[in-house]
């Protein structure tokens, strides 16, 4: 069969790259891709990702029966719906289940009406609400921008004052929604869910991502900077937990409340001292979760989304080894950053996925904020991080940074 992966960053890389291996494909197709994935796919940089007319007109001409839609924008914007109106099979979900991602608000209130754990939160609509509401509330206190950030609409106050900064920075206008949590104690992890409906099947190993910026959880959030698996220091019976309380009870949820789910749904999920709670949800895999997920499948993840359709039962495959994936970004991210920066020292070959990067003459050159992820696998998650570091040193990084400390909290727990 042939399959369309739509996106152009780190994660689509990994999953064109996956389904290329698949024997059941015969051609993967990346729009628009970038020039790293040229190896594993035919790359149509010519069309953008929200170009949908324009996508499903592709998908009809070159006979696409799947299409695997990677990042959120395209998800939330209704391109799933369109190429299913089509005719064209699509791996993540329609327009209104996507709002589970694509709306902080809606996310919490289909949490609240269920039952579901998360933290306790509050709306607010406009800015002037908004820093009444910081002057006496709980602290620290995280504030959750509404609608789709790229990873980077939310912001952990760890004082008032930072609070109000907050404010600030979400609120570029009086207007717009901003939902306050409660800030939760415990250890974060993230768990994939295959969701079809009420079928729901989480993959039976979790990722840890690291969302800030630098060594020891500090600065600013971004998209991700790394993530690793397995996830030793979190038990079976918290994956367990995780599946009974959270992702069997939101697929049921979505089901009843008419917003059927069918792709993989992210459960961003915190182990607190009262158990596992939600922190976020996304409509598609995490970036760079999936690219240290995928690489530690070994099962045909074309075959899985297929028994996802057929509701059959999914028994995923693992590779015994641990891996360790790291992010190299421009400096500056996730603030201002230079483009144009020449990247060297490494090879495609299958460990190595480009977020931001493009091809000028014979060099790649920087194009993004978050550049390239280089995995690293071992017998352990310490053999596991000595080996992806090597690879990140040995990049040409003039221009770029990346945090050392990528699974050191697992990597304390093995002695």
């Amino acid at each position: 069969m042939k399959v369309l992966v739509i996106g152009g960053g780190g994660r689509e890389h990994v999953l064109a790259h996956k389904l290329n291996q698949s024997e059941l494909v015969d051609q993967v197709f990346a729009i628009p891709g970038n020039a790293a994935m040229e190896n594993v796919a035919e790359v149509h940089s010519e069309i953008a990702e929200t170009a949908h007319d324009e996508i499903v007109e592709f998908a009809k001409a070159h006979d696409v029966e799947w299409t695997v839609v990677g990042p959120e924008q395209p998800l939330t914007e209704g391109l799933g719906d369109k190429l299913r109106q089509a005719g064209v099979k699509v791996f993540g979900p329609g327009e209104k289940a996507a709002q589970i991602e694509g709306s902080k608000s809606f996310a919490k209130r289909i949490m609240e009406k269920y039952g579901i754990p998360t933290a306790e939160y509050v709306e607010v609509d406009s800015k002037s609400e908004a820093l009444k509401y910081v002057e006496d509330c709980k602290i620290p206190v995280v504030l959750k921008k509404d609608g789709l950030a790229a990873g980077k609409g939310v912001i952990i106050a760890m004082t008032r004052e930072e609070a109000k900064e907050a404010v600030e920075t979400l609120y570029p206008e009086e207007n717009g929604k901003v939902v306050f949590e409660e800030f939760l104690e415990g250890e974060e992890y993230s768990v994939m869910t295959f969701v079809n409906g009420d079928y729901a099947v989480p993959f039976d190993t979790i990722a840890q991502d690291h969302k800030r910026a630098f060594d020891g959880d500090k600065g600013p959030n971004t998209g991700g900077m790394g993530a690793y698996c397995p996830v030793p220091h979190i038990s079976e019976d918290v994956l367990e937990r995780t599946n009974a309380e959270i992702a069997q009870p939101i697929a049921k949820a979505m089901q009843e409340e008419g917003y059927p789910f069918f792709g993989v749904l992210y459960i961003g999920a915190i182990l607190t001292d009262e158990g596992p709670k939600v922190i976020e949800f996304n409509a598609r895999f995490g970036d760079p979760e999936a690219q240290v997920l995928l690489t530690r499948l070994e099962s045909d993840l074309m075959q899985h989304i297929l028994d996802l359709e057929e509701r059959k039962p999914i028994e995923y495959k693992w590779k015994d080894e641990a891996v360790v994936g790291v992010m190299l970004a421009s400096k500056g991210y996730p603030g201002s950053y230079e483009k144009g920066v020449k990247v060297s020292g490494f090879d495609l070959d299958g460990q190595t996925f480009v977020s931001g990067l493009k091809k000028e003459d014979d060099d790649y050159v920087t194009s993004g904020g978050r550049v390239i992820l280089v995995i690293g696998e071992g017998k352990t998650v310490s053999e596991a991080k000595s080996n992806a570091y090597k690879k990140a040193d040995g990049i040409d990084s003039e221009g770029l940074f990346y945090r050392r400390d990528i699974s050191d909290k697992a990597i304390k727990h093995e002695a």
